[in-house]
């Protein structure tokens, strides 16, 4: 990693985690409506993963994946507007915080329901190669979805069909507030995703260099005709597994270890005595970043509402049902 490849990563990681304990703020204090899942602590791997990346690869992703889409380049303001609902949102305000899509930065969709985003990312992945367009697809997904029967199928189908996707688990131990080992049969996932014939890397997902070695070796691999990969990043968030989930459950021992390991600040300390780069630099950024979702949160509390018949657009139907039915609920 260079010097400025290693500046684009902090601030990467720095804005993702703004983003993100922002909207919590925002939602405490009532300002902000709707249901969310914030992915502070793992920031590390959506940074890492993105940076081995092309404009035109693709990605999916899961309900806890605003740090997903920013690493992939979605512009924080139109996902601000999107989580209050508001007209400039992203998704024109039907999205919300767990479908954030933006096709143009190769965002194929949040998905709200576990696994979801793996056939989907298949499906990308066998277009690519048909299409020949050198391109790649990357799931990002949770630990507690490699359980379902999406997983098992996209691993096989990626596997028959040696298909250029790049299969990215976040897992930070638990399924909602389920320890791993309460709900996944096998011991080892090198075994598991290898009984595909998938080629697997496990890695520190709170240390972005690791996840970008190891995500370039998979995704350049993928690109060049070597088929699918698995990277089994190991990290950990910080709060529940939603805004209304404390996280009580977890040992309180155990959630400090890990926030002792916190990707941004052991990569901050990296910026300074192994890329050297100034502290002046390094405050400069994150204070730029604050600034600019100060802005962005300002900017979509005053904007306006959607209208009403938009209700209607971007669904299929017969037009006068749906204005029947839109007439109901308006």
């Amino acid at each position: 990693m260079k010097q400025d490849q290693a500046i684009q990563a902090y601030n990467t990681m720095v804005l993702i985690r703004t983003f993100e304990q922002t909207i919590l703020e925002l939602h405490k204090a009532g300002r902000l409506p709707g249901f969310m899942h914030v992915s502070i602590g793992q920031e590390a791997v959506p940074t890492g993963v993105s940076l081995a990346l092309k404009p035109d690869d693709v990605i999916t992703t899961t309900h806890r994946g605003h740090g997903d889409v920013i690493a992939k380049g979605v512009e924080i303001e139109g996902m601000m507007a999107e989580l209050f609902a508001k007209s400039g949102g992203l998704c024109r305000a039907k999205g919300g915080s767990m479908h954030v899509t933006d096709f143009s930065k190769g965002v194929l969709g949040a998905f709200s329901i576990v696994g979801a985003g793996m056939p989907i990312a298949l499906g990308a992945a066998m277009s690519a190669q048909r299409l020949e367009t050198g391109s790649v697809a990357v799931c990002h997904f949770g630990d507690g979805a490699i359980a379902q029967g999406a997983a098992h199928e996209s691993l096989n189908m990626a596997s028959l069909w040696d298909l250029p996707v790049v299969f990215v688990r976040h897992n930070n131990l638990y399924a909602e507030s389920t320890p791993t080992s309460e709900y996944q049969g096998f011991t080892s996932i090198e075994d598991y995703v290898g009984s595909y014939g998938i080629e697997i890397e496990t890695v520190d997902g709170n240390d972005v260099e690791a996840v970008l070695e190891s995500a370039t070796r998979l995704v350049d691999r993928a690109r060049s005709g070597g088929g699918p990969g698995f990277l089994e990043c190991l990290t950990y968030r910080w709060y529940g597994h939603n805004i209304g989930d404390s996280g009580a459950g977890r040992p309180p021992e155990e959630v400090a270890a890990w926030k002792a390991r916190d990707p941004i600040a052991r990569f901050r300390e990296k910026l300074v005595n192994r890329y050297h780069v100034d502290t002046a630099e390094i405050e400069g950024i994150e204070s730029a970043i604050t600034e600019r979702v100060t802005v962005a949160v300002d900017a979509a509390e005053v904007m306006s509402e959607p209208p009403t018949e938009w209700a209607l657009e971007d669904v299929y139907g017969d037009p006068a049902t749906l204005a029947s039915f839109a007439g109901v609920l308006l």
